[in-house]
C-alpha cells in the first residue's frame, strides 16, 4: 500500500503563491447518475485508507456533501490528524458563472463540504448559462457572455479572503489562458483538462508549462462507455503491448483485464509527462491500482509508441459554444 507521505506531488511557483498537489486524485464525478452518497462516502473513506489525500469535486457533480462527510469520518476514525493533511479541489458550475455569484457559489460548496476552505477552486468551464435550475442539455438560448475578466476579480477575491488557498481554470486553451494571463493579478495555478495517450494536450502543455500553470489531467483513461467518449485508449494494442511487456498483466482475458493492464501505462504516462491525474473509480482494487505506479517507468521506446496513438478528443463540453477550444489540438 502505498503511503500518502510517499504521493509524490506537482509543485507550481508563481509571484503569488506556491501550489504542491498530489499526483493522483480521486474523482468524484465517477458515476454520478448510479452513485448514492453514501457510495461516494464509502468510496472516499476507503481511498484514505489506501493513501488518497487529493479529492476532486464540483457542485455539479453532487458529491461535495458526501466527500465532507468522508472527511468528517476519516477525522474521527483518526485516519488523518487534520483537515489540512487534504487536498480538497472543487469547481464552479455555468449557471454561478458570473462575477456576482462567484462568491455566494464558493460559500454553498463550502456549506455542503462542512469545510472552512478549499485547497483550489476553479472555473468549470469558459461558459456562462442563464442562472437556473435548468436540464442538461441546456437549449441555446441559455448560454450568454462569458465575463472572464469579471468572473476571475471574484475568483481573485474568494483567494484573498481564504475561501481557497489557490485558485484556477478548467477546459481553458492557450488563448483564453493569455487572455486571462493579461489582466489577472493572481495567475491561475492550475488548468484541469482532458489529457490522456489519445489526447496529448501537447501545446497546451507546453504553453501552460512555460507560465507556471500546473495541468491537472481529467479522463485519464479515456472515456470507454460515455455516450460522448472514444474508445481509443481502452482499444489500443500500443498500450496493451507495452503493459504485457512490463509485466502488467493478469492470468484471465475478459473487460476488466482489458481496462487493467492499460490503467497503469496510462497513469505513468501521465506521471512522467509531470501532471496531475484525477481518476474516477469507487472500486477498491483499482484505487488501489492506481497507486501502484511509481515504483517503475516507461522507456524511451515506450513514448515513442504512445507518441504514435491516434489523437481525437472525446469531451467536447456540456453544450456546443463557438469557439469553445479556438482551433486548438
Amino acid at each position: 500500500m502505498m503511503s500518502a507521505s510517499k504521493i509524490p506531488q506537482v509543485v507550481v511557483k508563481s509571484s503569488s503563491n506556491q501550489l504542491s498537489i498530489p499526483v493522483i486524485a480521486l474523482g468524484t464525478a465517477a458515476d454520478t447518475n448510479k452513485s448514492s452518497g453514501e457510495t461516494t462516502k464509502v468510496a472516499v473513506v476507503e481511498a484514505i485508507k489506501l493513501g488518497y489525500r487529493h479529492f476532486d469535486t464540483a457542485s455539479y457533480y453532487g458529491s461535495e456533501e458526501a466527500l465532507g462527510e468522508a472527511i468528517a469520518e476519516a477525522l474521527q476514525l483518526g485516519l488523518i490528524n487534520s483537515r489540512e493533511e487534504l487536498f480538497i479541489t472543487s469547481k464552479l458550475w455555468l449557471t454561478d458563472n458570473f462575477p456576482h455569484l462567484v462568491l455566494p457559489a464558493l460559500q454553498k460548496s463550502l456549506q455542503r463540504l462542512k469545510l472552512e476552505y478549499l485547497d483550489l477552486y476553479l472555473i468549470h468551464w469558459p461558459i456562462s448559462v442563464k442562472p437556473g435550475d435548468w436540464e442538461l442539455p441546456y437549449r441555446e438560448e441559455l448560454i450568454t457572455t462569458f465575463d472572464l475578466q469579471g468572473v476571475w476579480t471574484a475568483m481573485e477575491e474568494c483567494q484573498k479572503l481564504g475561501l481557497a488557498k489557490s485558485i484556477g481554470v478548467s477546459n481553458f486553451t492557450c488563448k483564453k489562458l493569455e487572455n486571462l494571463l493579461s489582466f489577472a493579478t493572481i495567475p491561475p495555478s492550475v488548468n484541469q483538462v482532458e489529457m490522456n495517450p489519445a489526447w496529448h494536450q501537447k501545446k497546451l502543455r507546453e504553453y501552460c508549462d512555460a507560465k507556471g500553470i500546473i495541468i491537472t489531467a481529467f479522463s485519464p483513461l479515456g472515456t470507454k462507455g460515455a455516450s460522448w467518449g472514444s474508445n481509443e485508449v481502452m482499444d489500443s494494442e500500443i498500450l496493451k503491448e507495452i503493459a504485457e511487456a512490463h509485466g502488467r498483466t493478469i492470468a484471465q482475458l475478459n473487460l476488466s483485464f482489458l481496462i487493467y493492464i492499460r490503467r497503469p501505462v496510462c497513469l505513468r504516462w501521465l506521471y512522467e509527462e509531470g501532471v496531475s491525474v484525477a481518476v474516477k473509480s469507487y472500486n477498491k482494487e483499482r484505487m488501489k491500482q492506481n497507486l501502484e505506479i511509481f515504483d517503475w517507468s516507461l522507456t524511451r521506446d515506450d513514448h515513442e509508441k504512445i507518441n504514435k496513438i491516434k489523437q481525437i478528443r472525446a469531451n467536447n463540453g456540456p453544450i456546443h459554444v463557438e469557439n469553445l477550444w479556438d482551433g486548438e489540438t
